[in-house]
């Protein structure tokens, strides 16, 4: 492999029913700053049917050039035409960093592709470096430049492990969604745009859609809250999440929860924070009943303002709280609700 051939940052942009996933212009503002650093530019890849008008969408959040694979054999997703359609950019245009999003798709697209173009890839990542590989010189052994840096959470969160891919290109990654910054939209921001299609030839290997069946559901995507309630094991029961609810009323948040409290059945799996759910970045984050393990925090330690209630006054989220209470929480949320309902309603 001819590693000098391949240039540029990739990055898929997922869409489904003709609307762009929001982790798609994280991982092109992430391409951003990737491509800075080594001097090339960033490139979006779309795939779907009737979405070219889609393009200039990925322009406004950063994309210097958008590849158009449409099709009506990629109208929804299904994991062969989609890994065919990736696989086959990849060996026409030679990326030398393609980034997916670890979402369901991303999770089941990212690792066909990388096994169809025999590279690596680096799954759930939360932070992305150029930098020397390896990090630390080793006697005897050829220090790699401009290396993508993938780092992750290993062993159930209790340590962080930073990998590279040397030897093959593209080096790819999933990226968790959230943890990446969209860089300011441009309004009226222009790409270049390539239609491509490799061709599809449908076999048996390609999954019949019969019917699709869309659940409705009333719950907030935590991901977009700018204010979060959160509880956990400490709340004691499901009932009392009702305390946390007056309070998200009050000030227009979004009550979630730790991944003891899903486990426990008290909320869904939905409005979980952290290492195994969500990982958010609201402008307040009120940790309630929240020790602060490794595995929460990092999902919501990038939160602007962080508030604890915890009656423990050693337990680890004060370490990364801006605010700290220490007391009762059944006394100190609804004191803070009431006192918060009269401030509110008096201006």
């Amino acid at each position: 492999m001819n590693l000098e051939e391949y240039k540029g940052v990739y990055v898929f942009a997922q869409q489904v029913d003709n609307k762009i996933d929001s982790i798609a212009f994280e991982l092109v503002g992430k391409g951003k700053d990737l491509a800075a650093d080594l001097g090339t530019d960033v490139t979006a890849v779309l795939v779907g049917s009737g979405v070219k008008d889609l393009a200039d969408q990925l322009a406004e959040y950063g994309a210097d050039r958008v590849i158009v694979v449409d099709d009506p054999e990629c109208k929804e997703y299904r994991t062969e035409p989609y890994a065919h359609a990736l696989a086959s950019v990849i060996k026409e245009f030679k990326p030398e960093i393609f980034l997916v999003g670890a979402t369901a798709i991303g999770r089941d697209l990212g690792p066909r592709v990388s096994a169809r173009i025999h590279t690596g890839l680096t799954a759930d990542c939360t932070q992305l470096d150029i930098g020397d590989f390896p990090l630390n010189p080793v006697p005897g052994k050829e220090t790699k430049h401009n290396q993508l840096l993938m780092t992750r959470p290993a062993f159930g969160g209790n340590t962080i492990a930073t990998i590279a891919c040397p030897d093959f290109r593209p080096q790819m990654a999933t990226v968790r969604p959230g943890v990446m910054q969209k860089h300011p939209r441009v309004p009226g921001a222009k790409a270049e745009v390539i239609e491509f299609n490799p061709g599809f030839v449908p076999d048996h290997k390609y999954v019949e859609i019969l019917d699709v069946v869309k659940a409705v559901s009333d719950t907030v995507d935590i991901m977009d809250a700018k204010i979060l309630v959160s509880g956990g094991r400490g709340v004691g029961s499901p009932e009392n999440f009702k305390i946390l609810e007056d309070l998200a009323e009050v000030i227009g948040g979004t009550v979630s929860c730790s991944r003891a409290v899903v486990d426990a059945g008290w909320k869904p799996k939905a409005l979980q924070v952290g290492q195994t759910g969500k990982t958010v970045r609201p402008n307040v984050y009120f940790a309630i009943g929240i020790s602060g393990a490794i595995q929460h925090l990092a999902g919501m330690e990038e939160s602007d303002i962080i508030i604890a209630i915890n009656k423990d006054e050693t337990a680890p989220i004060f370490d990364v709280a801006d605010y700290g209470i220490v007391g009762d929480l059944n006394k100190i949320v609804p004191a803070l609700t009431e006192r918060l309902r009269v401030e509110l309603a008096a201006k």
